[in-house]
């Protein structure tokens, strides 16, 4: 991509800048009085987001992130889509499916009355795609980075037949202390604990993490909370869209494991993903569409 052109058709004086970022992939820069933020093409992935006012990033990367073609950045704002996790149906297909391992273009850039910046990224549908996945679609980020940054994945079906979809926003927080933090919100509901060959169990109280934990929240309210004493705040989470929500943290075997994570890094990161997973399969109708969307604030 031409990064020059980029900024021809797309840059806005004082608030967005499209840069040669890691990788050799474009990243589009966000500056404006509310915060600033990093998002990269490949994936269309928000890397970093931070208000004024914040001492610490909202996001976690890695610092062992890969930046290659065909891998996914570890951190940010992952997309998970067409389907989360396996491959539905078996055949080999890549975790998680294809959007975050594909370069989105920009569609829109624009300065909002609010004094928040939006950017709306995409990509649809070619021979590659369908190969892995038989159908016509375009697939939308619209990024907003004000205050709080909201995210909203919109997935528009172009075929002349329906499709299902399992999707996920699967975001990396940055935390001061795993050990310390808690998730919030979710006392009452059931989990399938990924970790434990998919029991269902029942959630008492706020979410500790003590070991590896990997669970798909069902029947979620629309508000969850990480409290994060460490770092002196809080994370509000308000989705739309969703019936289930996941938590993961790899702990320390699986971070020592991963190749692209350092030993350290689980201390440092939570993952409360807005999620259509498990059973909260989505039929986007043919020439119909759906949104998932997500908020995120930080207090104090």
């Amino acid at each position: 991509m031409d990064l020059a052109q980029l900024n021809q058709d797309y840059g806005l004086a004082g608030q967005v800048q499209v840069i040669a970022g890691e990788g050799g992939w474009p990243y589009i820069e966000v500056t404006n009085e509310q915060a600033t933020a990093l998002i990269s093409l490949y994936g269309g992935q928000v890397l970093s987001f931070k208000p004024r006012n914040a001492t610490h990033d909202l996001l976690f990367v890695s610092e062992n992130a890969y930046y290659q073609p065909g891998k996914a950045i570890k951190g940010g704002t992952p997309i998970c889509w067409p389907w989360f996790g396996p491959d539905p149906k078996g055949l080999g297909r890549p975790n998680h499916g294809f959007a975050r391992n594909r370069l989105w273009s920009i569609h829109e850039t624009q300065a909002l009355p609010s004094g928040a910046t939006q950017v709306m990224l995409g990509f649809r549908d070619s021979e590659d795609t369908r190969a892995l996945w038989p159908y016509a679609f375009t697939l939308e980020l619209e990024i907003t980075v004000g205050n709080t940054l909201e995210l909203a994945l919109v997935s528009r079906n172009l075929s002349d037949r329906p499709f299902e979809i399992t999707q996920a926003l699967h975001t990396y927080f940055t935390v001061g202390d795993i050990t310390q933090t808690t998730v919030l919100g979710l006392d009452g509901t059931t989990y399938i604990d990924k970790v434990d060959a998919g029991t269902v169990k029942p959630q008492t109280g706020p979410i500790a993490i003590a070991s590896e934990v990997d669970r798909i929240y069902q029947g979620v309210p629309p508000e969850l909370v990480i409290d994060d004493p460490a770092l002196q705040r809080q994370i509000r989470i308000t989705s739309s869209g969703n019936q289930t929500a996941v938590v993961w943290n790899p702990w320390i075997d699986v971070a020592a494991q991963s190749g692209d994570l350092t030993d350290d890094a689980y201390q440092h990161f939570v993952c409360v993903e807005t999620t259509n997973a498990a059973d909260d399969v989505v039929t986007v109708p043919a020439q119909g569409e759906f949104r998932l969307a997500v908020t995120y604030a930080i207090t104090t």
